[in-house]
């Protein structure tokens, strides 16, 4: 492919104001000493900015691309992530926001670490970084097709380039870049796809989507109305425990930000996904054989069906005039590119501050840990854009980061706020218990092959029973039994203490609402007196 020289500046300019803004937030954090000022922007987060940096925890390049793709593809009844991941902003903003907010906690895995111990926060770690990867992955592969498309470079290259922009900003911003050039994003999405649509909608070889709706809208296959269930019940509450998330959440300044916040982020979701949904319909009306793709590209109008994910990127580059072309596509570019930087963050985050500062140097000095998080985003960034060159479409990888996250994270997130009994044998037994019945459920996608036919399985369609929720529903029943088991046994002196190897029954870490009001001396109050320093870190935090 011909390099775009006109499209390449157009790119550049975009990415120039994203770096910019990016580094000019970053003077915020200029001398900042703690770490938790950086992760969280000193909880400063204000409705302005707060409205748009929630609504672009999930508005970004995998959910414009992905959105258009999954239309253009499987039709509109069929793409639920927008509408799903939008009611997992609100019950997460309804049921967690406040009580996360309340207790201080930095990260997600904050009450995890305080009520199962480290090394179970460490394990509940690999899916939420798996996610976090997933996700990054989805954002820089749409980058990838968008600036392939429009500028001609390689899609290996592009995915680079992008990947180490989103990664040199957040290193010296943390939250306050990302925050910044979130608003930036969406005023970038808003008014490029925008701008882009009605010149798409009126081009002659378009035909009116109204007329031809079945053919984009859709329907439900009714042999896979179990698969089409257990993606959305996924997409809901597999998109509330992530840490971009309550990232978000814990930097907003104040308790009823936070949960305003979400209801507005869910809201955002919905009027961002429109242009998308446009685009994708539009596509399927277009006559391709009559486009520049087949007249002056000498492209096969059969390989529209294999690039469906750089479906959005074609249509702008072939539906709309090139000074339009330029300004969407550019504006796309550097809009998912900041998208890329928060699950990043995200991720090297809740390294630092929960598995190398609780688990492998306790004793890390404030510019150590602020360190550790700077090499993690490098990593991160690697990770991320590694599965964005080995997967190829963004609409599969997209949804692939809330599976685990559904499956394991969130009946652990649910019992740990909510259950008071909860204890680390239930954590580690829901965690195991969901974790192998979903990886035997297999996964095409990925490779892994079907250990476990579920109820309806078939050779053609593979698993047609909402399987996932079931393994979700197993590991949180798992949870609740053993832990309600096992603090019987306990406590009712039937098993004894010095089987307790967690220590979470009968030397059983104090609540986070014990920690806040603890007064006494610790010799007085709790068998373990280590937890004076985590009952001054919360008061400091509050």
């Amino acid at each position: 492919m011909v390099l775009n020289v006109p499209g390449l500046i157009a790119v550049i300019i975009f990415y120039i104001v994203i770096l910019v803004i990016g580094l000019w937030a970053a003077r915020r954090t200029k001398g900042e000493t703690n770490s938790e000022n950086i992760m969280l922007a000193g909880r400063n987060i204000g409705a302005f900015v707060g409205v748009f940096t929630m609504t672009a925890t999930w508005v970004g390049g995998g959910f414009i691309n992905g959105t258009a793709e999954a239309v253009y593809s499987y039709g509109l009844v069929n793409c639920q992530a927008p509408v799903g991941y939008a009611l997992s902003l609100v019950i997460g903003g309804v049921f967690f926001a406040r009580r996360m907010r309340e207790q201080g906690y930095v990260t997600m895995l904050d009450p995890f670490t305080r009520t199962y111990g480290e090394r179970m926060g460490g394990l509940l770690y690999i899916p939420a970084l798996l996610a976090e990867v997933f996700w990054s992955g989805a954002i820089l592969a749409a980058l990838g097709s968008t600036l392939t498309v429009i500028v001609g470079l390689s899609h290996e290259v592009a995915i680079v380039v992008s990947a180490c922009i989103a990664v040199f900003y957040t290193l010296f911003g943390g939250l306050y870049s990302v925050a910044y050039t979130d608003v930036v994003q969406l005023i970038c999405i808003f008014i490029g796809l925008w701008l882009c649509i009605p010149f798409a909608m009126t081009n002659e070889f378009v035909e009116n989507i109204s007329f031809n709706s079945t053919e984009w809208v859709k329907e439900v296959d009714p042999v896979f109305v179990g698969v089409y269930i257990d993606s959305f019940l996924l997409l809901i509450f597999g998109g509330v425990p992530w840490q971009v998330f309550f990232q978000r959440v814990l930097s907003a300044r104040t308790v009823g930000i936070a949960q305003s916040l979400s209801y507005a982020g869910g809201l955002g979701c919905i009027i961002m996904s429109v242009p998308s949904v446009l685009i994708g319909a539009i596509a399927v009306n277009t006559d391709w054989n009559r486009t520049a793709f087949v007249t002056r590209d000498n492209l096969n109008v059969s390989e529209i069906s294999s690039r469906s994910s750089d479906i959005l990127p074609l249509v702008l580059q072939y539906l709309t005039p090139e000074w339009v072309s330029f300004f969407g596509l550019g504006a796309v570019s550097a809009a998912v590119m900041s998208s890329a930087d928060s699950s990043i963050l995200s991720a090297s985050c809740m390294f630092a501050k929960n598995i190398y500062k609780m688990a492998i140097r306790k004793k890390a000095s404030e510019k150590e840990i602020i360190w550790v998080m700077r090499i993690a985003i490098v990593g991160a960034g690697v990770l991320a854009a590694v599965m964005a060159i080995t997967v190829k479409s963004i609409y599969t990888l997209w949804y692939l980061c809330s599976d685990l996250v559904y499956v394991v994270l969130f009946p652990q997130l649910l019992c740990v706020i909510y259950l008071r009994a909860s204890n680390t044998y239930g954590s580690l037994v829901g965690y195991i218990i969901g974790m192998f019945f979903r990886i035997a459920g297999g996964e095409p996608s990925l490779g892994i092959d079907v250990l476990m036919k579920f109820p309806y399985y078939s050779v053609k369609n593979g698993q047609l029973f909402p399987f996932k929720t079931l393994c979700m529903l197993m590991s949180f029943t798992s949870i609740v039994f053993v832990s309600y088991l096992t603090d019987f046994l306990f406590k009712k002196n039937i098993l004894h203490p010095r089987f307790d190897i967690f220590k979470c029954v009968t030397n059983k870490r104090p609540t986070d609402v014990e920690l806040t009001k603890y007064k006494a001396k610790p010799e007085e109050t709790f068998v373990n007196p280590s937890f004076v320093n985590s009952a001054e870190e919360i008061r400091a935090r509050r």
